[in-house]
């Protein structure tokens, strides 16, 4: 409803439109099953959902065990995909309320963009993302501590074993789970082509600081998984599986692989390389293919599952970038500077030019009279 006036002075209220309660549906329900997937992880080593929830889930999805990872923790998350694709397309239709959704959109991006941690490892960090980041480690902290309380209740020491042997070789295990919860969230900033970023209102560039902190501690989490293992391993006079490779259950050569892979994109990430020789830090991240394969060979198919939806979305996403990037121009002019650089013009595709309304007869796009 327009703005008219009702009697003497008095102005109606502007009554949102359905496109705008549309927006807040959608976005409330991507909220709900993104909050809904992260309580199942938390959940995911607690004996009530491997007693309870797990047998009920199974028979409920028709297909097992497998079932449960694909419906439960694989779907949720192209569900929520999709969810922000409408979104983004209903906001970019006419006929919202448009003074509503600017003081909306001012007041997240003043929440976002207010610093509370300006130097330190982190860089500038703001309130909702220390907020964000605190929940994410309490969660971890719970996911490694109820899966060892789990563990350790029905722990059985094999002849010639001590006992902390026993532990050691469960809390390596499940080391190695936690770390499966940092890169199902890994792959999913930097897919930039996609519409999660847009929904919670960040940029492609703002999400390389996610990929870091998921980076970081996937990666300081892995290592010590590794270590665990081998400590493990050379305490019990193992140390021969390192060159195991089973066809069933974990390989371990194929995660001892997948490690060294993950180390060579961790060494060549740190600040100092990355500045001096960027070509080294980007040819090496390069590596995350055969750390993708080599981790979807140790942990197996049914634990892969839990990992495929953001290795998924970002396949999909760096395909169409690579398609996109074939897209031959016309180069219109070319210019050597003073300085010694290079200028080149090219010719715009008609397609991605943005028309707008013509004002005082004057169209932007073209620079002519209308």
């Amino acid at each position: 409803m327009d703005d008219r006036t009702l009697g003497k002075g008095r102005k109606c209220v502007p009554s949102p439109s359905a496109a705008a309660v549309a927006r807040r549906a959608v976005l409330l329900l991507a909220a709900v099953v993104f909050v809904g997937w992260l309580m199942m992880w938390a959940m995911l080593p607690t004996r009530t959902y491997s007693s309870t929830w797990a047998p009920k889930l199974a028979a409920l999805t028709g297909f097992g065990k497998q079932g449960i990872r694909m419906t439960v923790y694989a779907f949720p998350v192209l569900f929520v995909y999709v969810v922000a694709c409408v979104y983004l397309h209903l906001q970019q239709q006419k006929g919202g309320d448009p003074d509503t959704q600017r003081r909306t959109s001012t007041r997240i991006a003043a929440a976002w963009r207010r610093p509370v941690l300006v130097r330190g490892p982190l860089g500038i960090v703001t309130g909702i993302e220390l907020a964000i980041l605190l929940m994410f480690m309490a969660l971890l902290v719970w996911f490694y501590y109820a899966y060892i309380t789990v563990e350790f209740s029905k722990l059985r020491v094999k002849p010639g074993e001590k006992l902390w042997q026993a532990e050691l070789e469960k809390a390596a295990k499940r080391l190695g789970s936690v770390g499966s919860l940092c890169c199902a969230l890994l792959f999913l900033p930097v897919a930039r082509g996609s519409s999660l970023l847009p929904l919670v209102g960040l940029t492609s560039e703002a999400g390389i600081k996610y990929h870091v902190w998921l980076g970081n501690t996937a990666m300081a989490i892995f290592t010590a998984h590794g270590l665990c293992y081998v400590f493990f391993w050379a305490s019990t006079d193992q140390i021969h599986l390192m060159t195991k490779w089973a066809r069933t259950r974990a390989s371990n050569v194929a995660g001892e692989l997948a490690l060294l892979c993950g180390l060579a994109m961790w060494a060549t990430a740190l600040p100092r390389i990355r500045r001096r020789m960027f070509e080294l830090f980007f040819y090496a991240h390069h590596l995350y293919i055969p750390f993708i394969v080599f981790s979807a060979l140790h942990m197996g198919v049914m634990v892969f599952c839990y990992v495929l939806p953001g290795v998924f979305l970002f396949a999909v996403d760096r395909c169409l970038r690579f398609l996109q990037s074939r897209a031959r121009v016309r180069l219109v002019s070319s210019r050597f500077l003073p300085s010694g650089a290079v200028e080149l013009n090219f010719a715009k595709s008609p397609c991605k030019q943005r028309r707008y309304p013509c004002k005082e007869g004057y169209e932007a796009t073209t620079g002519k009279m209308c």
